[in-house]
């Protein structure tokens, strides 16, 4: 599997692309949500390989990324620096900040010397890929971000929301994935409209082998007092054209949080896909792609997804 080295980090990746002839395609980066991994962005990035080059890649701690570096990963890092500045962050250790996998993603894009990209994001990764447009504006074209918004503090569900996460991420037996239909029971929530099991089962699978740190670091840095306070700002100084789509029914992230989101924007389109929830890109995959496509002016057939 191709792997490389972001940040000190073993991070995956993945191109999906078809034949072209002589012309170069422009690079989509695909990020997925939170215990998530790539691999649910494999059908629509298959859709749109016609008119892209599909970079898939995991985030660090999160599918078939490594979640911290090693000792000895670290050490091999500071030997290889160039420079001060590059000792200086193979030393850092990183943390669980949204900021830091924004900045992942440009030491990502560096490493593959890939300058300008459009960015497909959904959920917690949307919520970097904000980050992202902000900090590096010069290096995006498009963004599409899928089931984000923006949300009020409350301290009381806050702190509810925070132990059961912590509840959740401690209990993660590997035989919990041999129950049966335990997978329905885990993405009941999620969806609305079914998906096929074979996408249950991955999610679950997921969720099951997350590092450890990174699954609870990223629960109480992205649901916080602190990016209730900073995404509206981000959302309001978007300079990037980007779509927003949200799930009629989504329980995780409400429509109406990515309503007021793109109202702080001119620069962000909104659309809800009627009967889905979290997961519209699966649940109704030819509507999001329409939805999708228009964005990008893409005026080609409808491709098929399975």
């Amino acid at each position: 599997m191709p792997y490389i080295k972001v940040r000190g980090v073993e991070h995956y990746y993945e191109w999906v692309k078809k034949p072209s002839g002589s012309s170069v395609k422009p690079v989509m980066v695909f990020m997925h949500g939170w215990a998530g991994s790539a691999k649910y962005w494999q059908n629509t990035a298959d859709a749109l390989s016609e008119q892209f080059d599909c970079l898939l890649y995991d985030l660090r701690g999160f599918g078939r990324s490594r979640g911290k570096p090693t000792i000895a990963q670290a050490s091999e890092a500071v030997a290889e620096s160039q420079s001060p500045q590059e000792e200086s962050e193979a030393i850092k250790e990183l943390t669980y900040e949204l900021e830091e996998y924004a900045d992942d993603l440009a030491a990502l894009l560096d490493g593959l010397h890939i300058q300008r990209v459009y960015i497909h994001a959904h959920s917690m990764g949307a919520s970097v890929a904000t980050l992202f447009f902000n900090r590096y504006p010069q290096r995006v074209e498009r963004g599409i971000l899928t089931c984000s918004g923006i949300f009020e503090y409350d301290e009381k569900s806050f702190s509810a929301f925070h132990k059961f996460g912590g509840y959740v991420v401690k209990f993660r037996p590997k035989w919990l994935s041999k129950i049966p239909f335990v997978d329905r029971m885990f993405m009941a929530r999620f969806l609305y409209s079914s998906i096929p099991n074979s996408e249950r089962k991955a999610f679950l699978q997921d969720f099951l082998e997350a590092d450890y740190d990174a699954a609870l670091g990223t629960i109480f840095t992205s649901v916080s007092k602190v990016q209730a306070e900073v995404m509206p700002l981000e959302f309001a100084k978007l300079t990037v054209p980007t779509l927003l789509v949200a799930g009629e029914y989504d329980k995780i992230i409400p429509a109406e949080m990515g309503r007021q989101a793109a109202a702080l924007s001119e620069k962000v389109e909104f659309v809800v896909i009627p009967n889905t929830a979290h997961f519209p890109m699966l649940e109704d995959a030819s509507t999001y792609l329409q939805r999708v496509q228009e964005f990008l002016q893409i005026n080609t057939p409808q491709p098929q997804v399975s």
